[in-house]
């Protein structure tokens, strides 16, 4: 018995074989599939250019009845206008007195002269029933008026001039008085027709100038009849307004091969009167005659690129492995940075948690996220952002170990795998150094602009946390969670008490909840959502108030800065880091907002005239529709004067959403409350936010007041602060003046106002007795530094 077997060229024919008769029946269809695409788009080419032409023909039919329309309902309200106001005082009585017959033809000529000078008509008549002019006339207007009296005898007669309104009215009125105001405010009766008049389309409109009302004599009808030719200046005005190319009139349709011809009908007979002729815009001709040559060009392309494949269809073979193993690549890392991603990422992780189950090597992960990555995306663009993401990405990678693993998982979240971490020192120091090479400026834009963002990370022990993946990964988010909420720029390693103090926050967010339910009535929603079974006593919400200080002679007090606390019945006096995280997460910001808000107005009302209160204002308050109506609202109900109250608000809101903010704003200060920008210069600083937002004040953050005898760095960047406020008309307030040098260099520099430890510390309303009394801030003076307000 034999075998055959089949050599390998008789494989490779066969396979060559099968190759061909498939790119044959593939170059058919292909070809097939071409003159489809021809055919389809030679067709919808036809069809886009007969909807263009008739949408253009409707265009300029429907603006042709609409200047009739618009030329009927002037004239008539020109009539009506100029017998209630001027024609009474030329009006006869029928009479044939030579007196009256001048009169007469003097105000027939004051109302063509008006006719064609205020309304620019070309022609402009005042005729009797039979046609006769009633006005004064030189000999070519006359002349010219004889050509056109029997084209304008048919409109005279047309029935709907026949009646006077004032006789089909069945309106009575108790007096002559009120018949003739009746009839005063009824409009004229007007009709405009469409008609050619001297070889040219023309629009002429009728309506009666000397109507009287009911019970009144009725003196010699009279008309005016305005003429305006369509064929000039209102033509160019038709082609400007309906993009007709190259738009001309014509008396019969002697339309060139490019152009199309619009038959103009007159109105009263439906006679042609001309034609508007143009160059039409035909969308669908001008893509075919763009398209054909690709399509011809892809055609003989195609037909060589068939002939090539049959060539190079073993090369392909080993091209397409290629763009496979490309492909698994491309589906592990990230594009934007070349980094792992999240699949790969958890492939590693889930080897290390395999390979570590066994043995005593410990790893490490941590989740990193880039601090205020948002505000850089807002303000710089997504190009900025992407290229802070290389940066971050560049310096992290730069700091770790060789072996270890970095990771973006997805818009400004990384992840780091660090295995073998036997020295307790490695996890802390890469951190640290992370934290440090993020905190440091970046160059965005090719050095156009420069961002400070920052860095926090959360990092977890590896098997210490524990031994599944998702649990590890949970711990890591939740170390990375107090990083952010301790202040970002740090790192924090997981603990179970941060379980702990996530539940405490939950705890703390409802008992909130319950406080602002009983004291805000304005957030019905605050009382819906917090329990009404059960509820306990946590206290009250309070607001402190630290003065703030007039620079000069004395330092009296011109104004306070409202500070909220929470007096908890079981913690104590809360200061707003305690709780305002907790207020924020839980969506309660805005009910706090106002509630300080309508206290400090509330408070203020009984300060002395001049002085001001300052409340802060947080990004979620701003982006409110109607916070500029809850303000307004406070401020009616409190009594308090819009300019004493300031509204402090940080760079971080102007930069989240300029369009939202700004109407906000604008709304704010057209009612003369006051803007001020707190922590001036600690942000993503933009001088264009000072005058597009129109700033009132600036507050010169307390990190440049603590350098102040310290280091150079701080007295010449508030001094720039200084000048730059000077110089476009805005206050400034120093805050954190704390001894008596900061005090007076300060006000050497030229700051306007001074607040911090040094005058007084953040008091109760009952404690607040400095205004009014100069000589009193002395006994509130008291200097604590680095106390936190």
């Amino acid at each position: 018995m034999h075998i055959v077997v089949p050599s390998s060229s008789n494989t490779f024919q066969q396979s060559w074989i099968a190759s061909g008769r498939i790119l044959f029946l593939i170059a058919v269809s292909g070809l097939g599939a071409i003159g489809l695409v021809v055919l389809s788009a030679l067709w919808a080419g036809t069809e886009s250019d007969a909807a263009a032409l008739d949408r253009q023909r409707q265009l300029v039919n429907g603006r042709l009845r609409e200047q009739v329309d618009q030329v009927a309902h002037v004239i008539g309200q020109f009539g009506n206008g100029y017998l209630t106001r001027v024609y009474p005082a030329a009006q006869t009585t029928g009479s044939s007195s030579s007196l009256d017959a001048v009169l007469t033809a003097a105000a027939g000529s004051a109302i063509s002269q008006t006719a064609m000078s205020a309304f620019g008509y070309d022609q402009a008549f005042v005729v009797d029933e039979k046609a006769q002019l009633l006005m004064l006339a030189d000999a070519p207007t006359e002349k010219r008026y004889r050509w056109m009296k029997p084209l304008f005898l048919p409109l005279l007669q047309d029935a709907r001039l026949k009646a006077s309104p004032a006789m089909v009215s069945n309106e009575r009125t108790p007096s002559s008085i009120g018949n003739r105001l009746a009839s005063a405010a009824r409009p004229h009766r007007a009709l405009a027709n469409l008609m050619r008049l001297e070889g040219r389309p023309t629009i002429v409109g009728v309506v009666a100038v000397n109507e009287t009302s009911q019970g009144q004599p009725q003196p010699m009808r009279q008309f005016l009849i305005v003429v305006r030719f369509i064929d000039g200046a209102a033509l160019d005005e038709l082609s400007r307004q309906q993009g007709l190319n190259g738009a001309r009139f014509a008396r019969t349709a002697d339309a060139d091969e490019n152009e199309v011809a619009f038959q103009i009908d007159a109105t009263a007979n439906g006679e042609p009167i001309g034609f508007i002729v143009w160059r039409p815009d035909l969308p669908g001709s001008r893509v075919i005659g763009r398209l054909m040559p690709a399509l011809s060009i892809a055609a003989l392309v195609i037909a060589i690129l068939f002939s090539v494949l049959l060539v190079r269809l073993r090369s392909s073979l080993g091209e397409l492995k290629k763009s496979e193993l490309h492909a698994r690549q491309l589906a592990l890392h990230d594009v934007l940075t070349g980094l792992p991603n999240r699949a790969l990422f958890a492939m590693r992780f889930e080897d290390c948690l395999v390979e570590t189950r066994n043995s005593a090597e410990r790893s490490a992960v941590a989740l990193l996220d880039l601090d205020r990555f948002k505000a850089v995306n807002d303000t710089f663009g997504h190009a900025a952002g992407d290229e802070l993401i290389r940066m971050a990405a560049e310096r992290i990678r730069a700091v770790l170990r060789p072996d270890d693993t970095l990771a973006r998982l997805g818009g400004d979240e990384f992840a780091l795998l660090l295995r073998n971490i036997k020295d307790d020192q490695i996890l802390p120091s890469i951190c640290e150094a992370i934290v440090a090479e993020l905190g440091r400026p970046f160059p965005l834009l090719r050095g156009e602009a420069v961002a400070r963002v920052g860095g926090s990370i959360g990092a977890t022990v590896v098997p210490d946390a524990g031994r599944n993946a998702d649990d590890i990964m949970r711990y890591a988010d939740v170390a990375l969670y107090e990083a952010k909420m301790g202040g970002r720029g740090q790192w924090r390693l997981y603990s179970p008490s941060m379980d702990g103090g996530r539940n405490a926050r939950d705890i703390l967010k409802n008992e909130l909840r319950e406080v602002l339910a009983k004291s805000t009535a304005a957030f019905p929603e605050v009382s819906r959502s917090a329990p009404t079974a059960g509820r306990s006593d946590f206290g009250s919400l309070e607001v402190y108030y630290q003065t703030v200080h007039r620079a000069g002679q004395g330092y009296p007090a011109s104004g306070a800065e409202a500070l909220v606390r929470w007096r908890h019945s079981q913690r104590g006096l809360l200061t707003p880091a305690s709780f305002i995280p907790a207020a924020e997460e839980g969506g309660l910001i805005d009910a706090l907002g106002f509630w300080v808000l309508r206290e400090a107005c509330r408070a203020a009302c009984k300060w002395p005239e001049g002085t001001f209160v300052a409340v802060n204002v947080s990004p979620a308050q701003l982006r409110r529709p109607n916070f500029a109506e809850e303000v307004f609202a406070v401020l009616q109900e409190s009594g308090l004067a819009p300019f004493r109250l300031e509204l402090e608000l940080t760079e971080s809101s102007l930069i989240e959403d300029n369009s939202e903010i700004y109407s906000v704003l604008k709304s704010l200060r057209s009612r003369g409350v006051q803007i001020s920008l707190d922590d001036f210069g600690t942000g993503f600083s933009c001088l264009s936010h000072l005058v597009r937002f129109d700033i009132d004040r600036i507050k010169i953050d307390r990190s440049f007041v603590s350098q102040l005898g310290a280091k150079a760095n701080g007295a010449a960047i508030i001094g720039a602060i200084v000048t730059l406020s000077r110089n476009l008309g805005i206050s400034t307030t120093a805050e954190g003046v704390e001894t008596e040098y900061q005090r007076d260099f300060l006000t050497a520099l030229g700051c306007t106002d001074l607040q911090g430890y040094f005058f007084s510390k953040p008091a109760p309303l009952r404690e607040l007795e400095c205004f009014g009394n100069p000589e009193s801030a002395v006994a509130l003076r008291t200097i604590a530094p680095g106390a936190i307000a």
